[in-house]
């Protein structure tokens, strides 16, 4: 935001300044001859070149003189006691014009004694010293009548009172604009050689006569001795001079040392990489020596046992033919107890698909009515688009904060902003030309000009407008007072140079001083060389829902139309043009949906046409289709994959609609990314109760059909239990983020997810029982009003009821007895705990924040402009520290505050934030503090005789008893404070008093009258640039902690507040967030797989391999560049919960293995765990492959085509990893984990098979056929 400043140019002050320097006419046109002490250089009024310049010095090389009396007093009222008894070389009119031009520059030096004093000591002496002819040599004169005028002189100043006086002052700030006072005195000069050349040279409201302050040398200067008086340092230890911490770096307290959690190295590594790796080798290194102990002991007992066989009776014995008896050895291990939560889920749900399936259509109609009664709530349907409301927890801090400094100070302002840059060439050149400059202020006065397309509204009518009626522009064109006449061909470049060196002469018609850093970017040495324009239109900002905000908004639409036309003119001058508008991120955020409905349909056609498909193949192959091609027909499930789609897509009506009624607002995430979730969640139980359901038609082709349909969701339902429930805790515990559009989010899966499930168990039973109907019938598929000849037809057993699949037979023969083989386990151990190893290291290099430029589409307009706002603007955002309920009537409370008077707290806000602004590496602070109570303070001194005036011209505080003092003890309390605070917020910034607190401080307090206090005020300064989301982050977290501390020192609530912080509130805590909702949905885990397997060790083991899936995500995302924030830690939560579903069917088959695939493992090679380990294998890796790792792959897949990156890199990777890994764990380490630290196991209720079983790995008549086939180890 623009600094507030006074209406009129400062130069009028140097113009007075300069006017001091006045003196008496010579009588005649002679220079300065004679320099000696008590000899004067000028004296007395001459006349003026012009009729509107000043009164000009004449040349006087005479004697110094008495002062009258009343010239006397009058000088040493102004100048002091040591002007008392003296000659001088001034006159009375000379004494009355000092006073009048000290006193338009006291407002601005006045808050530093010793500035002010060496300011003054300077130009008194300048003045009136007797020894004037020393130091000043007139070198030119010009006639005016019969006297002579001094049009240039030299003025002689020592190195060091120039040094001095220069340091006195450097550092001074002027609260009204909380710049320096060095920006207005000096014209921001940097050492004293500049302040000297800035006040001496002659100008246009400048220095009347050319003042030349050469360098002291006694060869060049004959005679001349430099002025030398003493200058005070600003940290002087005298009391009556010395400065207050804001305008004196050294008059500072030392603030303790901030302790930053900086990160740990050892070396280059991180050391929670350091740590891992050391102790990974550790368990490699044991690793290691336990295998070789193991082999070691092996061959020792091998020979043993070859000794101990030559001494004995080599004669088969009857006893070794007893082993004949068993038919594999692993049976000798097979589990002989039951589980009672096993078994009464598997009655319940076999009572429960035999009521679906005995009634199908009434089961379907209910379920139909249920969803459709829950999607009534589509009525509240409503959208959220304001990134506000989005991203931001209505009860964090920040949020409450922020509606906190809404009501009390008004909204923050609404800014529109360009940046013009040459860089579209070979090479990034100077952005400015005279043909540039011509266009660019066209372009400006197209904008002022422009009416919006509702209600005709102008930036007039809009803008920000501090002072007078000229509103807010931030731009080049504003040196120029943003008239192009003003701009000559010749000279441009040279009037431009001068005011960005002196920006107080070349005010824009808002008449604040502009800040170059504001408007150039690419600067290399001089602001002509600059790659980039910058301009900034500040509008007022209302209240959401009043009409002035939406006329603000509806012309920033226009302007936004416009712009979009403008860049298209800049691309036809070789430049670039890149804008942001109020209003645009929120309109593009709401541009993905839009953009990618056509993702969604594809995604959904592919899932079906793949569910369709890979259904039917369970009883279809290929040369059932070639052998008859009719009752191929009636085989197919093309219906069943309709269905299972259509429920996916109910389930997510229904929990829009059920959340919708509950008045949860729908965000673009949840229109993104639920339909895919849902997909990808909810068709893989479709699959795995279609294969079981054929198994048990060849298991047991004579029960009826709702018997057969009751005892496949017998055997599937506590394991969709098992998954449905820890995928719906874990999605739910999102909802503990606070951020709404993540929340919301969370809140819609879980209830998509838990809907989904219970259709499937009820809806899709019902439909099941009918297709089988159908089937039996011999009715096709789409079409069962036809009935197909029973031509070689088995209506419960295919064609390929007999065959077994490639893939289940290379997981039987190959797959599951590689990886259970001993050396294969301790290779794949020292894998999986290498990658979990490299994971854990990685975690420090997962950033926190999430980039805008993310959030938006790919193609935005609103990308280029990000880049180029990190790349080009040199300026930080500005920060409020606001205090609450802190009655500044009182004393105390004004000590806790103010930091320009004596008995200021050491450690008063404005002294923290000034010593907090020395040290930005750590602050992030850029700017002093502009303090209303220093300022109002100031308003009230008499010195400033223009400021506070009574009603009889005097001012208020000059003979007020306790006087007006740097103690504070002259200061208003109470009633009185509340009296003249009134008055001075509604006093205008004026040449004569620029200290008025309507431009500066209108809206930075609020005034309780009736209560005699201040319940809120806030005061301002500005961050340091912040080029990325780590500075962000940082400039937030160094925010809160100072405010922190000033709370703590002041006994007081205050807080920080900046535009963005409500942003980046959350990553305060998030990284404790994640690891305690991660750490909950694995206990959730643990608890719910326990109760539902009935081993606490297998459940130790799932949520093992859960872990470590989720550390092996987040290693990716450091490795993809997917920082951590909320909708990640959203993201990492539901990876927990579809973690569990690929680990929880293998699981289950562990622990209740199938008697039939148990009794064909390879002879003598499994016993025990590792029986149990292949039967899981054997009966389940080939569904979790083809019906949850290849729906997810087609689910997830389809986002890498879509525009916004937010769901590209935040989704898609996250999730494509996450397929990759819960596989890669599930099916590779989990049985190895299982078979060597797997819990009990429990006899299956159902004796024949087991549970979730793929058809195809499950054709037990074509194992019965070819025993032989199984390998053994021996």
């Amino acid at each position: 935001m623009a600094r507030r400043c006074v209406r009129g140019g400062w130069g009028a002050v140097r113009t007075g300044l300069l006017a001091i320097l006045v003196g008496t006419a010579l009588a005649g046109p002679d220079l300065t001859d004679k320099h000696e002490k008590g000899r004067c250089a000028i004296r007395g009024h001459c006349g003026k070149q012009g009729f509107f310049g000043s009164d000009l010095p004449c040349p006087d090389n005479g004697l110094a003189e008495k002062p009258e009396e009343d010239v006397k007093k009058k000088l040493v009222e102004i100048c002091g006691e040591q002007w008392s008894d003296t000659d001088v070389c001034c006159n009375g009119e000379q004494v009355d014009a000092l006073k009048k031009n000290l006193d338009r520059a006291t407002p601005i030096i006045n808050s530093c004694p010793a500035c002010k004093e060496n300011f003054y000591n300077m130009f008194c002496t300048f003045t009136c010293s007797p020894d004037q002819s020393l130091f000043i040599n007139v070198t030119n004169t010009e006639p005016k009548g019969d006297k002579f005028l001094v049009t240039q002189l030299d003025h002689l100043v020592s190195n060091t009172y120039g040094s001095e006086f220069y340091n006195s002052c450097k550092d001074v700030k002027f609260g009204a604009t909380n710049g320096k006072a060095m920006d207005f005195i000096g014209g921001g000069a940097t050492n004293y050689t500049q302040f000297l050349h800035f006040l001496g040279e002659k100008k246009f409201l400048g220095s009347p006569f050319q003042m030349n302050f050469p360098r002291p040398n006694k060869t060049a200067f004959p005679g001349l001795v430099p002025m030398n008086k003493t200058a005070y340092p600003c940290n002087t230890t005298n009391e009556l001079y010395r400065c207050a911490c804001l305008d004196c770096g050294g008059a500072c307290a030392d603030l303790p040392e901030v302790r930053e959690t900086k990160q740990c190295y050892v070396g280059l590594l991180p050391c929670l990489s350091f740590a891992v790796i050391v102790i990974y080798s550790i368990f490699l290194g044991l690793l290691c020596t336990a295998v070789a102990g193991h082999v070691a002991y092996q061959r020792h007992s091998k020979h043993k046992n070859e000794r101990m066989r030559l001494l004995q009776d080599l004669d088969p014995s009857d006893d070794e033919d007893e082993g004949d008896v068993v038919h594999n050895v692993g049976m000798l291990d097979r589990p002989t107890k039951h589980y009672f939560i096993n078994t009464w889920c598997d009655r319940m749900f076999s009572r429960l698909g035999y009521v679906c399936a005995r009634f199908p259509v009434t089961t379907i109609l209910i379920s139909i009515l249920v969803v459709a009664l829950m999607s009534l709530g589509w009525m509240r349907f409503e959208v959220e688009t304001d990134p506000v409301r989005l991203w931001v927890s209505p009860d964090s801090a920040a949020a409450q904060e922020k509606d906190f400094f809404d009501e009390k100070f008004g909204p923050f302002f609404r800014a529109e902003q360009a940046f013009l840059v040459n860089d579209t060439g070979a090479a990034r050149g100077p952005v400015l030309s005279y043909d540039t400059l011509h266009w660019w202020f066209d372009v400006e006065s197209r904008i002022q000009r422009l009416m919006s397309y509702e209600g005709g509204v102008t930036l007039d009518d809009v803008c920000f407008k501090p002072v007078g009626d000229a509103c807010v522009v931030q731009s080049i064109t504003g040196y120029f007072q943003g008239d192009f006449s003003n701009v000559s061909p010749g000279s441009w470049k040279d009037t431009l140079v001068d005011c960005v060196d002196n920006p107080s002469s070349c005010l824009p018609t808002f008449q604040q001083p502009l800040d170059s850093h504001l408007l150039f970017g690419g600067v290399n040495e001089s602001v002509l060389d600059a790659e980039a324009l910058i301009v900034t239109w500040v509008v007022s900002n209302h209240p959401e829902g009043t009409p002035e905000f939406q006329r603000a908004m509806n012309w920033e639409d226009s302007m936004k139309d416009m712009m979009l036309i403008v860049q298209g003119e800049a691309q036809r001058r070789g430049l670039r043009l890149s804008f942001n508008t109020e209003v645009s991120l929120e309109q593009e955020l709401n541009k993905s949906t839009n953009t990618d409905a056509k993702i969604v349909v594809v995604s959904y056609i592919i899932m079906f046409l793949y569910a369709s498909l890979a259904l039917g193949s369970t009883t279809l192959t290929v040369r059932s289709l070639l052998r008859d091609p009719a009752t191929a027909l009636v085989q197919s499930k093309f219906m069943l994959g309709i269905v299972g789609i259509l429920i996916v897509l109910m389930s997510v009506s229904a929990s829009v609609g059920l959340f919708s009624a509950a008045g949860i607002k729908v965000t673009l995430i949840i229109a993104e990314v639920i339909p895919f979730l849902v997909l990808a969640v909810g068709v893989d139980n479709i699959f795995l109760i279609v294969h079981e359901f054929e198994r048990v038609n060849i298991s047991h082709p004579e029960g009826t059909v709702p018997e057969r349909v009751a005892k496949a969701l017998g055997r599937m339902g506590p394991s969709i239990l098992l998954s449905a429930t820890t995928e719906t805790t874990a999605f739910a515990l999102g909802c503990a983020v606070g951020m709404p559009a993540v929340r919301n989010f969370a809140a819609y899966a879980a209830g998509a997810v838990f809907i989904n499930a219970i259709l499937q168990i009820t809806m899709f039973i019902a439909v099941l029982a009918l297709n089988q109907h159908r089937v039996e019938s011999n009715r096709p598929d789409l079409f069962p009003f036809v009935t197909v000849p029973a031509r070689y037809f088995n209506s419960s057993l295919g064609y390929g009821a007999g065959e077994e699949g490639g893939l289940q037979k290379f997981i039987r023969k190959t797959y599951a007895p590689a990886i259970l083989g001993k050396k294969a386990k301790v290779v794949i151990l020292a894998i999986f705990f290498g990658i979990f190893t490299a994971s854990l290291a990685l975690f420090p290099g997962v950033e926190l924040g999430l980039d805008q430029r993310i959030a938006i589409p790919s193609d935005s307009y609103l990308i280029p402009y990000f880049n180029d706002l990190y790349d080009y603007f040199d300026a930080g955002p500005p920060v409020y520290f606001v205090t609450k309920e802190l009655n500044v009537t009182e004393r105390p409370a004004q000590r806790e505050l103010c930091g320009r008077f004596s008995t200021c707290k050491q450690y008063s806000l404005a002294n923290i934030i000034e010593a907090e602004r020395k040290r930005p590496e750590v602050s992030y602070l850029a700017a002093s503090a502009a303090n209303w109570v220093d300022d109002f303070f100031f308003w009230l001194n008499p010195e400033n005789s223009q400021c506070c005036v009574n009603d009889n011209g005097k001012p208020c505080f000059e003979d007020r008893t306790p006087a007006w003092n740097m103690t504070l003890s002259g200061m208003p309390e109470g009633e009185e404070f509340i009296h003249y605070l009134e008055r001075w917020i509604e006093a205008p910034s004026s040449e004569e008093c620029p200290l008025g607190g309507a431009a500066a401080y209108s809206n930075a307090l609020v005034i309780d009258s009736k209560h005699l206090t201040i319940p809120a005020s806030h005061f301002r300064t500005s961050h340091t640039p912040l080029r990325s989301q780590t500075d962000f982050i940082a400039a937030y977290e160094a925010a809160r902690r100072i405010a922190n501390d000033i709370g703590k020192d002041a006994g007081t609530d205050v807080f920080p507040y900046s535009k963005f912080y409500i942003f980046f509130d959350q990553y305060t805590t998030i990284v404790r967030l994640t690891g305690a909702l991660l750490g909950s949905a694995l206990a959730a885990t643990a608890l719910i797989t326990a109760i539902l397997l009935g081993s606490v060790q297998t459940a130790l083991v799932v949520t093992l391999v859960v872990g470590m899936t989720i550390s092996a995500i987040i290693g990716s995302m450091a490795v993809l560049g997917v920082s951590l924030n909320a909708v990640s830690l959203v993201n990492l939560i539901i990876c927990v919960g579809i973690s569990v579903e690929f680990t929880a069917h293998i699981a289950r088959a562990f622990t209740y293995p199938s008697r039939v695939t148990m009794e064909r493992a390879p002879r003598h090679g499994f016993r025990g765990r590792d029986a149990r380990a292949w039967t899981a294998m054997v009966n389940v890796a080939g569904s979790v492959i083809s019906g949850i790792t290849i729906t997810k792959i087609l689910g997830v897949g389809v986002l890498a085509f879509t525009r916004s990156k937010i769901f590209e890199i935040y989704y898609f990777r996250v999730w494509a990893a996450l397929v990759f890994w819960a596989s890669t764990h599930a099916l590779v380490l989990l049985p190895v984990l299982l078979s060597l630290f797997g819990g009990k196991g429990y006899v299956d209720p159902e004796s024949e098979g087991g549970l979730e079983q793929d058809l195809r790995s499950r054709q037990y008549p074509a194992l019965l056929r070819d025993e032989e086939e199984y390998d053994s180890d021996e």
